[in-house]
């Protein structure tokens, strides 16, 4: 089966609507937050934009942690190939910036489906002002605006605004999953 990575900035909701989607499906989540290390998460909590060598570590241990469900769900305790891989992949909360990054996520052993989020500076602010708790400063929303990269038309994936509901958004990307609405 499928991995899906809900991307986009700060404040977009991409661990609430993973959540949901794992749910409806019943697949494991992840949200790649947890996944940053020590150094990363001070850096997001005073406001400082991650580098790409900040992001890289943290990305390659999601890439794992997908390629370790991959193994898990196979029973065979190694890399399956593609065609007779079986079970749910994740359901992954992560920020995927750039394409770049993207690739690195789809350095797996089964098919990776993207579900961009967007939505407007405005309502992203409000969130953020709205939430506590995270450990990710509001102040990194508009170097994420500046770095995002929306899903290129050959990438497997969505995009859904924000302004739905999460029960909308994950109704729309259950319904894109189904084997005869894929791209």
């Amino acid at each position: 089966m499928t991995h899906i990575v809900v991307m986009g900035v700060t404040g977009a909701g991409k661990s609430t609507v993973a959540q949901a989607i794992a749910e409806r499906i019943g697949a494991p989540f992840v949200d790649a937050d947890d996944l940053h290390p020590p150094a990363n998460r001070r850096k997001l909590g005073a406001g400082e934009p991650l580098t790409d060598l900040d992001r890289e570590p943290w990305l390659e241990a999601v890439r794992t942690r997908m390629a370790e469900q991959s193994r898990f769900t196979s029973g065979s305790g190694r890399d399956p190939a593609p065609e007779t891989t079986a079970g749910p992949g994740l359901v992954v909360a992560c920020s995927a910036l750039r394409r770049a990054y993207r690739d690195i996520l789809r350095g797996v052993d089964r098919p990776v489906f993207f579900v961009e989020l967007r939505g407007d500076r405005k309502l992203l602010a409000a969130r953020l002002a709205a939430r506590g708790g995270h450990f990710a400063s509001p102040q990194i929303l508009d170097s994420q605006l500046a770095t995002v990269e929306p899903l290129a038309p050959d990438e497997h994936g969505i995009t859904c605004p924000v302004s739905g509901t999460v029960e909308q958004v994950a109704d729309t990307v259950v319904a894109a999953l189904r084997p005869d609405r894929r791209r």
